[in-house]
């Protein structure tokens, strides 16, 4: 799995960067990408964890204060979703990245059908 392109802003410079993917045999690697695909892949796109979701009524949310717990629709161990601009693209499982500025990620166990036709 590689990073994604760093955005003009240097905003991904927090991110470790992770190994290319090896290289494919001459035979399997596609062309070269043309000038309107590379600029498609340089397209930023909203990444979101999304680890549960719980539903209250609005007289529950507002009486929340510090230190209040929210039970969410998942259990510990249950995957989490993965999605791009608001569609599922995947699942994962959270994992340690560094121990030390404890920072965590996500690894990918499934990957989601394709997304229906944008709307």
């Amino acid at each position: 799995m590689t990073s994604s392109p760093s955005s003009s802003n240097g905003a991904d410079d927090d991110f470790p960067s992770f190994a290319p993917e090896p290289a494919k045999p001459a035979a399997a690697r596609p062309a070269s990408p043309t000038p309107a695909a590379e600029a498609v892949m340089r397209i930023p796109v909203s990444v979101k964890i999304v680890l549960g979701a719980a539903v209250m009524p609005v007289s529950r949310l507002v009486s929340l204060g510090r230190g209040a717990v929210i039970p969410l629709d998942r259990k510990v161990g249950e995957a989490v979703d993965v999605t791009v601009n608001g569609h599922v693209i995947a699942r994962g499982e959270i994992v340690i990245v560094n121990e030390q500025e404890q920072r965590f990620g996500v690894s990918l166990t499934e990957i989601v059908g394709a997304a229906p036709p944008y709307p």
